[in-house]
């Protein structure tokens, strides 16, 4: 089916948009189109067997048996209608419309009947029976051809999509909250399962794929279309965890009408609620939202993480709490089998941010370090801008696996293909480019190369390609000291502090006293910070009053008498340096050099008093993939730039002439 035909199927049933205008909100178009859908596509599903399953329901009706199994057999699928109602059957009875209708649905085996309760489709019902709009409505979608011989899952996966987009512009829902591009999926598959090809087409090789953001299902269809190809007699088992009730809805649905076992896909938070608990899956994927907070579940995330520790999924550290995304790939690696079961690949949607947000030792970058050292990373791979419907922002593919090939141990590939993209001629959201099948077709061959394109600068593609050891993402946040350095002298300002001082205030019952004895040294300096004390002091003791003792005293002595200058006394503490906390400066040193050498080269020759404090070095990691695949372009020559401004010039005069002729 082309894209013409599954916008026009789609186009048909958001045209029940006009009858809702005025009784439903925009934002709530979608509560009645999808529900009408899904059960549209249910109904043309089982037509085929519509009567049989009816007959078998009607003889074993009043018995004591379980008929479900007795229904899904003669339905020839996971789920059945046992009454005899259609769409086009409700609408014969104009007078009982919205019984016969609640009447239908309730005939439904329990796993469809729970899809559209996630709808609240009894409710929806009821409201457009008493705005008088429940007949026509039905109408619109009766007479919409969803047969599987004519719509094919695949392409069902479009519609559904194209309905959820535009329920979600109306509802301004998070950007790629629900569901990624196809042509994204099937690039983001091919470079899953491509190293498995061997494995895959084994005889009776059987493959659990999971995804825990499965929104409608896309990447689990995708995956499971693509191993069956590569071995048609693979048995495939799909999973999934949702949080929005229309896509779990779908993804449910969809499960139903291919012979999956629906009960695989659970609804709910994984973070919190996590429906697949033991569960250990050979290839897991996932888009999850893009900067989505994790608040609703935070007191369920940090009891993990504190009290379950490396027996949780979130041992490694918990990211800011306004992004979840690598929260989401801690959980997926949670599910691998370990290597010594086969182990697993992931591959996982993001944008930039989990790439280089956080310090070191942050939660971002202890995760970082983790998946990093643990030599799980495989691979990541920057995609194309514009190519997911509700933002425009730059995402990246990575790639993780706990069994990686032996030229790819220890070592991380960074694959460039932003520029794998065309022009869509007509946009749909903020998706504005697509990656066209030759384009995944050289992705995916480039991945597979990428260890020989990146050693060969004769490779055409060298340019796209980078490898670097693990380490190389790792590095040292240093703390550089230099000394604390004061002249002393007694200010106005100086004085006023040393009189408000609290010992001050214990000591002198008038503290006026104090400063009287002190006033003379005003606009004296002393070039060291024993010399001040000893002045001062002499002054108040010499006058028979007394002279605070102790650190605290000291201390506001010498912040007020003390001036930073370059020249000054260097401050001493237990016979060290001090450190002077504004001068205080921070490097970040690859993990491959040796600190004091770095200390020797880039630090000494402009500071030669610095030196490193080792207490406060921290390990961190980052991948900072655009700085490695940086290319500089020099700036126009300004001579070329002053010609082609004196060439706008004179066309702007001569359009300026013809204009006042």
């Amino acid at each position: 089916m082309n894209t013409n035909k599954h916008s026009e199927l789609a186009n048909h049933a958001w045209s029940v948009a006009d009858l809702l205008r005025g009784d439903y909100k925009q934002s709530d178009y979608g509560k009645v189109i999808l529900p009408f859908t899904v059960l549209r596509r249910l109904e043309c599903v089982l037509e085929p067997t519509r009567e049989k399953v009816h007959a078998v329901a009607e003889q074993m009706s009043g018995g004591d048996v379980d008929v479900d199994p007795f229904l899904r057999r003669a339905s020839g699928t996971a789920f059945y209608n046992a009454t005899d109602l259609s769409l086009k059957k409700v609408l014969g009875d104009p007078n009982h419309v919205a019984k016969n209708l609640l009447t239908y649905i309730g005939g439904f085996s329990p796993n469809a009947a729970e899809v559209l309760e996630k709808y609240e489709f009894a409710q929806q019902i009821r409201k457009l029976d008493s705005a008088d709009l429940l007949y026509k409505v039905i109408g619109k979608f009766a007479d919409l051809d969803l047969r599987p011989e004519v719509v094919s899952n695949h392409n069902m996966g479009y519609i559904f999509e194209e309905l959820i987009r535009r329920f979600s512009e109306q509802s301004n829902e998070t950007a790629g909250e629900h569901f990624t591009p196809r042509e994204v999926i099937e690039l983001m598959v091919n470079l899953l399962i491509a190293p498995d090809t061997e494995l895959i087409a084994m005889p009776g090789v059987t493959r659990r794929v999971l995804d825990p953001a499965c929104g409608t299902g896309g990447m689990l269809s995708s995956a499971e279309e693509h191993i069956t190809k590569l071995n048609p007699q693979a048995r495939v088992e799909v999973y999934g965890q949702e949080l929005n009730p229309e896509a779990w809805a779908i993804c449910r649905s969809d499960l139903m009408i291919k012979g999956q076992n629906p009960d695989n896909i659970v609804f709910g938070n994984s973070f919190s609620d996590d429906g697949h608990q033991h569960l250990k899956a050979h290839y897991l994927l996932a888009n999850p939202p893009f900067g989505v907070e994790w608040k609703k579940v935070k007191e369920a995330v940090e009891w993990e993480h504190k009290s379950l520790g490396d027996a949780g999924r979130f041992a490694a550290g918990l990211p800011r709490i306004n992004d979840g995304s690598l929260l989401f790939l801690q959980h997926m690696l949670s599910k691998m089998n370990p290597a010594s079961a086969g182990g697993s690949r992931v591959a996982i949607v993001f944008n930039g941010s989990p790439l280089f947000t956080g310090a070191a030792e942050s939660g971002e970058s202890n995760i970082r370090k983790w998946i990093i050292e643990n030599d799980w990373l495989e691979a990541v791979v920057a995609l194309p801008d514009q190519l997911f419907y509700n933002t425009g922002i730059s995402t990246y593919f990575w790639i993780l696996t706990n069994r990686k090939a032996p030229e790819n141990r220890g070592k991380v590939v960074l694959l460039d293909a932003r520029e794998y993209s065309e022009k869509m001629r007509k946009s749909l959201g903020d998706k504005r480019k697509r990656i066209s099948d030759t384009q995944i077709e050289d992705i995916t061959v480039l991945y597979r190369d990428a260890i020989d394109a990146a050693a060969d600068p004769g490779h055409p593609q060298h340019g796209k390609v980078k490898v670097f050891a693990n380490s190389d993402f790792g590095y040292r946040r240093i703390t550089v000291e230099r000394p604390l350095k004061l002249r002393f002298e007694l200010t106005e300002e100086a004085l006023d502090k040393l009189e408000e001082s609290g010992p001050i205030g214990k000591l002198y019952s008038d503290t006026e006293v104090f400063r009287k004895l002190l006033q003379p040294s005003v606009g004296t300096g002393w070039k060291s910070k024993t010399e001040a004390i000893n002045t001062l002091k002499d002054a108040v003791v010499g006058a028979g009053e007394p002279w605070p003792s102790g650190a605290p005293f000291a201390k506001v002595l010498r912040d007020a008498v003390g001036i930073r200058d370059a020249d000054g006394e260097v401050q001493l503490i237990k016979g060290e340096p001090e450190p002077d906390a504004e001068l205080r400066d921070y490097e970040n040193v690859p993990l491959g050099d040796d600190v004091a050498e770095y200390l020797t080269r880039e630090v000494l020759p402009h500071v030669p008093d610095a030196w490193i404090d080792h207490s406060k070095t921290k390990i961190g990691y980052e991948i900072p993939f655009t700085r490695h695949f940086y290319v500089y372009k020099p700036p126009r020559p300004v001579a070329e730039i002053d010609a082609e401004l004196r060439t706008l010039e004179a066309e702007i005069q001569g359009l300026l002439r013809e204009a006042i002729r």
